[in-house]
């Protein structure tokens, strides 16, 4: 029997794969591939993606498998793994002045309260990452294998400012590590996470220009707010920035949008939606957003929402029959569907209540519907008596329908008497859910 620690457990097998033909199943263990040995989803990406490997697997029941592979071209073989490695997650060093974990208050799904910084979690999920934890070899693994694109907080260009922010000293290699990861062509979408007095201003400044100067290495650049919780008890005393910072803000990040779409083709600069919540600005149009590369960082979600709304709005009927729903949504994204509702009136027999719920589990400093909890809304609506309500998807856990607070969808349509419906951020999904029908339109490109 193999330790534990060995392989990596398969968690999916998809139907009509070469796995599936191979009769391998959940729980199996992948121990090695060509005699060598998997550590890791790197591993397992890398050693498979020949046409042809020998396999070897311990079955559920203890059997050693050894399982040779051939494929035609366009064949997958079908496998989903369990964890990122056999020795778990690459956490954080870091101890950010503006931690969102730090921040959290206790009863929230256990997994929210993991700082977890890996790499590997960074390639295949988007994760963003400091690279403050890499030791040499991990790095030149990195550039070896050519892991790209990589998803990178950077917060500041200037090695004390970036100190200062995430109280590290290694967080200052950050310069000299993404000129390496640039000379190797490997792809970057950054992050700033702007807090005021730290690196806002002229650190601002330096970062983007530094960082454009990485294009086309450098993918993306988004600036976000830092996001603060009233549970900050003896942690450092941030504030958010005013609507007048704000608008500073979102006025020369214009500037350097046109600049850089004259030289790249491209805004390279994206601002989160929350920026222009901030800013009482409307949302700009899709056309600023180039290939949405940034969209679950809260980065164009409204631009695109709102245009996939436009595509399919032509499609509803003048009347539909008798039917009442509740819209729930946060005090920064309320504006937006009050508008979007507004436009909806026409409809006969449709009727709409908007629900703006604000956040008391973290509190109201915190206006983004997807940290909202099952508690608050519960708390905020009560009894519905019947009435459909629907849910952002944004506010629940990727794989389950379970909210921060871990109270479920089907708790909230208990409390609330009421039918919920889970819509994706969509436009076109958000007017099916509203109107109970099926729109068919071709979708954004």
């Amino acid at each position: 029997m193999t330790n534990l620690k060995d392989g990596l457990v398969v968690a999916a097998v998809h139907e009509g794969s070469i796995a599936e033909e191979m009769e391998i199943e959940c729980g199996d263990r992948i121990l090695a591939i060509d005699e060598q040995k998997i550590d890791d989803v790197i591993d397992f990406q890398y050693l498979t993606a020949e046409d042809e490997f020998t396999m070897l697997i311990e079955k559920v029941n203890g059997e050693l498998w050894e399982i040779e592979i051939e494929r035609s071209y366009g064949e997958v073989l079908g496998l989903e793994v369990q964890a990122i490695s056999t020795q778990g997650l690459k956490l954080c060093k870091n101890n950010c002045v503006f931690c969102f974990v730090a921040q959290m208050p206790k009863g929230m799904r256990q997994s929210l309260y993991d700082k977890d910084d890996d790499y590997r979690l960074s390639l295949t999920q988007g994760s963003f990452i400091t690279l403050s934890n890499l030791d040499e070899d991990e790095f030149e693994r990195i550039l070896k294998f050519h892991l790209s694109p990589l998803y990178i907080s950077v917060h500041a260009w200037d090695s004390e400012a970036r100190v200062r922010l995430m109280k590290n000293p290694k967080a200052g290699d950050l310069s000299t590590q993404l000129r390496k990861l640039a000379d190797a062509g490997i792809q970057i979408h950054s992050q700033i996470v702007l807090v005021p007095g730290y690196n806002d201003g002229e650190v601002l400044e330096q970062t983007v220009r530094e960082l454009g100067k990485l294009h086309p290495t450098v993918q993306s650049i988004a600036v976000v707010p830092v996001g603060l919780t009233k549970y900050r008890e003896n942690l450092t005393n941030l504030r958010s920035f005013t609507l007048q910072e704000a608008q500073g803000i979102l006025t020369k990040g214009e500037a350097w949008q046109k600049e850089y779409r004259q030289a790249t083709d491209c805004s390279l600069v994206y601002f989160s939606d929350e920026f222009y919540a901030l800013a009482g600005w409307d949302f700009p149009s899709v056309d600023i957003y180039d290939d949405f590369s940034q969209l679950e960082n809260g980065v164009g979600m409204a631009s695109k929402f709102r245009h996939e709304f436009d595509q399919s709005l032509q499609r509803l009927p003048h009347s539909i029959p008798e039917r009442k729903v509740h819209l729930i949504t946060g005090v920064s994204a309320a504006t937006f569907f009050a508008q979007l509702i507004k436009r909806l009136d026409t409809i006969q027999g449709l009727s709409i209540e908007l629900h703006v719920i604000t956040n008391e589990f973290f509190g109201p400093t915190v206006t983004v519907a997807g940290l909202l909890t099952a508690q608050d809304i519960a708390k905020q609506i009560g009894d519905i008596k019947g009435d459909v309500f629907l849910i952002p998807r944004v506010m629940l856990k990727a794989d389950e329908d379970i909210f921060l607070d871990d109270r479920s969808v089907e708790w909230l349509s208990q409390v609330l008497q009421g039918t919920p419906l889970v819509v994706e951020n969509h436009g076109r999904a958000f007017l099916e859910a509203v109107s109970g029908l099926n729109l068919e339109v071709e979708e954004i490109e």
